[in-house]
C-alpha cells in the first residue's frame, strides 16, 4: 500500500493560494482518478479539484475555510502500489517514557513562531496581498493593521512591491504619509487591544444581526453568497477607480441577421452547436481593436500598459444569477467558426461551474450581450484593470430610409444599439466614440458571401 500526498494544484499564473470551500469526499471514501475531491475558491473562480491518482482517502489535512498555498499538501490518498515515500512517514510508536509531558510543551513552543508569522497571512479585511508583499512586510516588522492603510496602485487597489518599498522609504525618512498611516494603524488596533484587556466581568456585547422587522414592511433577509460579495466589491472599486463615460451608436445589422438565419440550421446539424450572434460581435470588436490598439490597454498607477494580445472577455450569466467573465485568448487569430466553438465552450463550462482561473485571467477587453435579456442598451461597468467594455443590445425591426440608385425608399431593417463605456483617464471621447463607430461599421458591412 502506498500513501500519496494530494497537493493544492496550481490554478493559474497569478494564483498563489486557494480557500477550501467544501470537501466532496470523506475519509475512507474510494476515489477514482480524475474524480473531484473538493471545491476550492480563488480570487477569480470557484472550481473543483480532481484526484491525480485513484485510491482511498486516508486523511484530510486541511479543513473547510482554510487558506492553502499552491503546492501544500491537502490530503493523503492510499493507493494499491508500493509505498513511494511521497507521504510523510508515520510517527514512531516507540517513544521514551519521559517524553509525554515534555513533548506538548515543545510542540507549543515550536508552533508559537509559526502562529505569530501566520497572523500576517490572514488579513482582517478582504484585501488581497501577494506572498512577496507579505514577506517584505514580515521582514520589516509591518503589522497587518499598518499594512491595511498602505495605499495600493495595483489592480483593484492591491499593494504592489513598488508601493510597499516606497512606503518603507517614507517610513524610514519619517515622511508625513508614513506617520499618518502608522497613527491610523495604532488607532485601529487600539479598540482590539482594549477589548482584549477588558475585565472578564464586563464582556463587550457581540454584534447582533438586524432583525427583518427593523426594516419595516414584510421583508426577507438574504445573505450575499461569496461570489456576489466579490462582484459587489469589484463593481464599487471599478466606479471608484475609473471615471466612466459611455458612447452609443445604432447599427443596421440586417445583412448580419439574414446571413445567420441562412446558416444557423445547417451549422446546428453539422456541428451540433448553436450559431449565435456573440462570436460575430467578438469578431468585429477584435478587428476594431487592431485599428485602435490604444483601447486594448490597462493602467497601473501612472503607467499605461498596451497589450499586444487581444483577449476578449464575454459576460456569462450563471444559474445562481451571478455573472462570470471568461475570455477568448488571441481572439483576432480565430475565424468565425473558431470563435463560435470558443464562445459555446466557455458559456457551457461557465454554467456548469467548470471554468478554470486561466479562463478568467488575462482579459484585455470585454463585451456584454444585454440584448439576450431583451434590453435595447446598457451602461456596463468596466472590468478592472481594463479600460473599456461594450454592451450589445437587442436586435429590433424598425422602419428606415433605404438609399437606392432610383431614390430613397422606406423599408423594414434590423437595428441594434452598441453602448461603449470607457475609462476617461486614458480614453478620450474621440477614441471611445471612433472605436464603437468602427465596430458598428464592421457589423453593417458584414460579408454575406462568407461561409462557416
Amino acid at each position: 500500500m502506498a500513501l500519496v500526498e494530494m497537493v493544492m494544484p496550481k490554478m493559474g499564473e497569478s494564483i498563489m493560494e486557494g480557500t477550501v470551500l467544501k470537501w466532496l469526499k470523506s475519509v475512507g471514501d474510494t476515489i477514482e482518478q480524475d474524480e473531484s475531491v473538493l471545491e476550492v475558491a480563488t480570487d477569480k473562480v470557484d472550481t473543483e479539484v480532481p484526484a491525480l491518482q485513484g485510491g482511498v482517502l486516508k486523511e484530510i489535512l486541511v479543513q473547510e475555510g482554510d487558506v492553502v498555498a499552491v503546492g501544500a499538501p491537502i490530503a493523503i490518498i492510499s493507493t494499491d502500489g508500493e509505498d513511494t515515500g511521497s507521504a510523510a512517514p508515520a510517527a514512531s510508536t516507540e517513544t521514551p517514557a519521559a517524553a509525554p509531558q515534555a513533548a506538548p510543551q515543545q510542540t507549543e513552543a515550536a508552533a508559537a513562531p509559526a502562529q505569530a508569522s501566520a497572523k500576517l497571512d490572514q488579513p482582517a479585511t478582504g484585501r488581497f496581498y501577494s506572498p512577496l508583499v507579505l514577506n517584505i512586510a514580515r521582514e520589516e516588522g509591518i503589522s497587518m493593521q499598518e499594512l491595511e492603510f498602505v495605499p495600493g496602485t495595483g489592480s483593484e487597489g492591491r499593494v504592489s512591491k513598488k508601493d510597499i518599498i516606497s512606503y518603507l522609504e517614507s517610513r524610514k525618512s519619517g515622511g508625513a504619509q508614513a506617520a499618518a498611516i502608522s497613527t491610523s494603524a495604532q488607532q485601529a488596533q487600539a479598540p482590539q487591544q482594549a477589548a482584549t484587556s477588558a475585565p472578564a466581568a464586563q464582556p463587550q456585547a457581540a454584534p447582533q444581526v438586524k432583525p427583518a422587522a427593523s426594516y419595516g414592511g414584510n421583508v426577507e433577509l438574504i445573505e450575499m453568497d461569496r461570489m456576489r460579495k466579490m462582484i459587489a466589491d469589484r463593481m464599487v472599486d471599478s466606479k471608484r477607480i475609473s471615471p466612466h463615460v459611455t458612447s452609443f451608436v445604432e447599427a443596421d445589422v440586417t445583412n448580419l441577421v439574414n446571413w445567420r438565419n441562412k446558416w444557423k440550421n445547417e451549422y446546428k446539424k453539422r456541428e451540433g452547436e448553436n450559431l449565435t450572434f456573440t462570436p460575430i460581435f467578438i469578431d468585429a470588436i477584435a478587428k476594431a481593436i487592431k485599428d485602435y490598439p490604444m483601447i486594448n490597454v490597462s493602467v497601473d498607477g501612472g503607467t499605461i500598459i498596451r497589450h499586444k494580445d487581444i483577449n476578449i472577455g464575454m459576460a456569462v450569466a450563471l444559474p445562481s444569477g451571478n455573472l462570470i467573465v471568461p475570455n477568448i485568448k488571441n481572439a483576432d487569430q480565430l475565424n468565425l467558426n473558431g470563435l463560435t466553438k470558443k464562445v459555446n465552450d466557455l458559456a457551457n463550462r461557465g454554467r456548469m461551474n467548470k471554468l478554470t482561473p486561466d479562463d478568467l485571467a488575462g482579459g484585455t477587453y470585454t463585451v456584454s450581450n444585454v440584448g439576450s435579456f431583451g434590453n435595447v442598451m446598457g451602461t456596463p461597468i468596466i472590468m478592472q484593470p481594463q479600460v473599456a467594455i461594450m454592451a450589445v443590445g437587442a436586435i429590433k425591426k424598425k422602419p428606415a430610409v433605404i438609399e437606392t440608385p432610383e431614390g430613397d425608399l422606406i423599408g423594414v431593417r434590423h437595428f441594434m444599439y452598441l453602448s461603449h463605456s470607457y475609462d476617461h483617464r486614458v480614453v478620450d471621447g474621440s477614441l471611445g466614440g471612433m472605436f464603437v463607430r468602427r465596430v458598428a461599421d464592421y457589423l453593417e458591412n458584414f460579408d454575406v458571401n462568407q461561409t462557416i
